[in-house]
């Protein structure tokens, strides 16, 4: 089991920047990847970044890529979602996720941290 717990979100105004944590702990050596989702009220749950734990190969969506970026600090099990240059279209819940094995699914879920972005 991989427990994770997202922070850093917030009321921010467009144009800035904000910074997303996720804190994963149990069994993280066990980790292929971690990933960044979001879900918009309204709308499905869409995938936003990924990056895996021992290479550091990372993939955007394309709504996200130039403004974005994924990062991570294995010795401390925490993935990072570096966001710039925020829109309004921007805001969503944000859901940090693990995938335990390459051909596998995203198998743990956070409970979300909450980003508004206004005009």
């Amino acid at each position: 089991q991989v427990q994770l717990v997202e922070s850093g979100g917030g009321l921010v105004q467009a144009g800035t920047s904000l910074r997303l944590s996720c804190a994963a702990s149990g069994r993280t050596s066990s980790t292929y990847a971690m990933g960044w989702f979001r879900q918009a009220p309204g709308k499905e749950r869409e995938f936003v970044a990924s990056i895996t734990r021992n290479i550091g190969i990372s993939r955007y969506a394309d709504s996200v890529k130039g403004r974005f970026t994924i990062s991570r600090d294995n010795a401390k099990n925490t993935v990072y979602l570096q966001m710039d240059s925020l829109k309004p279209e921007d805001t969503a819940v944000y859901f940090c996720a693990v995938k335990p094995v390459a051909a596998g699914q995203y198998d743990y879920w956070g409970q979300g941290t909450r980003v508004t972005v206004s005009s």
